[in-house]
């Protein structure tokens, strides 16, 4: 099936068209004539299958009709991380070029000002993470009784993050007479009764059940020891294969993907890090040094799973398995994107296994195991200087590098023998010559009797 037979305007199969799409995906297909048709909807897909889209494309041409006024948008898209967010924006941009829409992105970790210029402007979408939207709201800087659209995109990880009292709020403070569009890649029993009290009438749309992961990824569980340093060793030596060509590395902490990154630069490999210590613009500026192949491995924590659509992520790595069995099913879904294949790997030590015995119960599936991590030439990656292990033996130190090693340092056996204790036997019988200083007079008294 073609666009075309979608309903969708022709200026948007013209940007379509230009973006290199001929067909619909299946969540794709399904979702957009029913959202041209005013439907609530509940869409339940895994990651990487071009939900986005499936909500983008129909609110462009819903919007296309009608005008905005200031303080007011006219439909609202709610997403859990800045990241996501900044993913939806441009895809309004690149679908809607031909179409006089305007956005607003509302994010923390930038400043207000211009957020708050652009909604005195007039916008008709508005993207935004909740804690962000709330608090301009409580400001008095926006009104939300213009939205008429509403979208709650990646809704299962808005509840991982805490983030379903923010949208009952905000869902509280939009018109009743409203379209609601709820995305999640699995449905939970909150989401599930968030999506009773908030839709009306929906239609469900699964393309695949709840929690499945990406037929087209190849999945890998690695065992290792328990060691920080051994997982390093191998994470080495899974990258360089030669099928590894752009990977995205994911850490359980901030501090782990710090170390990590550290640890991945000494030894040659051209990586970055992302992590939610980070402000929004030295987010950004990473993401796009590994779009753009200024280097070709980003170490991340959770607050890139899910959204990122990053072309051409050969391999996935969890150099820590997951806490959550969700956030197993968002990490690898970076790969094997848009009918592409990739490569997922899991690095698995003695503490992982309840996680990973979670994460097989939440999948139904048996993820193989790789008993042996091939081997790697010598010198295959630049390694600028060597590291010291806690297993390894230090070498002889030398003064300089072209100096001759000092001369050898006499054997024990050759040095004089030390002074035999005081309290051997021999020394018992006779006399105390282990004192040669002044002796005290308190020594020389002697005990008489009356």
């Amino acid at each position: 099936m073609p666009f075309a037979d979608l309903g969708l305007s022709d200026e948007l199969l013209r940007a379509v068209g230009e973006s290199g799409y001929a067909e619909p995906t299946p969540i794709q297909a399904a979702t957009i004539p029913s959202v041209l048709m005013m439907r609530d909807i509940i869409g339940i897909a895994q990651t990487g299958t071009g939900k986005t889209a499936a909500f983008v494309l129909p609110m462009i041409d819903i919007l296309g009709h009608g005008r905005r006024r200031a303080l007011m948008p006219r439909s609202l898209i709610l997403e859990p991380t800045r990241e996501l967010a900044a993913q939806v924006a441009e895809n309004f941009e690149k679908y809607g070029k031909y179409h006089d829409l305007k956005m607003a992105l509302l994010i923390g970790g930038v400043q207000m000002g211009d957020q708050v210029k652009a909604l005195s402007d007039g916008v008709d979408v508005l993207i935004a993470t909740p804690g962000r939207l709330i608090d301009l709201f409580e400001r008095g800087k926006i009104l939300l009784t213009g939205c008429n659209l509403l979208v709650i995109d990646e809704a299962d990880r808005m509840l991982d993050m805490g983030f379903i009292p923010d949208i009952e709020n905000i869902c509280t403070k939009l018109p009743m007479n409203r379209q609601t569009l709820l995305f999640s890649a699995t449905m939970p029993p909150p989401i599930k009764k968030l999506a009773d009290k908030f839709l009306s009438n929906p239609k469900t749309i699964e393309v695949a059940r709840p929690a499945t992961t990406n037929t087209n990824i190849t999945q890998w569980l690695v065992p290792v020891k328990g060691q920080a340093f051994e997982k390093r060793k191998v994470l080495r030596s899974l990258l360089k294969q030669d099928e590894v060509r752009t990977a995205i590395i994911f850490c359980n902490r901030k501090t782990a993907v710090r170390e990590l990154n550290k640890s991945l630069k000494s030894h040659g490999f051209a990586s970055g890090e992302i992590h939610g210590d980070m402000d929004q613009p030295a987010r950004i500026a990473e993401l796009d040094r590994f779009k753009s192949g200024d280097i070709n491995i980003l170490v991340a924590s959770d607050v890139a799973a899910r959204g990122l659509d990053i072309k051409g992520v050969s391999t996935v790595f969890n150099f820590d398995a997951p806490w959550h069995p969700d956030d197993y099913v968002h990490r690898i879904g970076r790969t094997g994107r848009a009918g592409a294949t990739g490569t997922a790997y899991t690095l698995v030590a003695k503490e992982d296994a309840e996680n990973i015995e979670n994460i097989e119960k939440l999948t139904g599936q048996k993820i193989p195991r790789l008993e042996s991590v091939p081997a790697v030439k010598e010198g295959e990656a630049p390694t600028p200087r060597a590291r010291r292990t806690r297993d390894a033996k230090p070498e002889p130190r030398r003064a300089k590098r072209d100096e001759a090693p000092p001369p050898e340092r006499p054997v024990r056996d050759a040095r004089p023998p030390r002074r035999e204790p005081m309290r051997s036997e021999e020394a018992a019988d006779g006399p105390d010559d282990g004192w040669n200083g002044p002796v005290p007079d308190f020594l020389s008294a002697k005990l008489t009797v009356d």
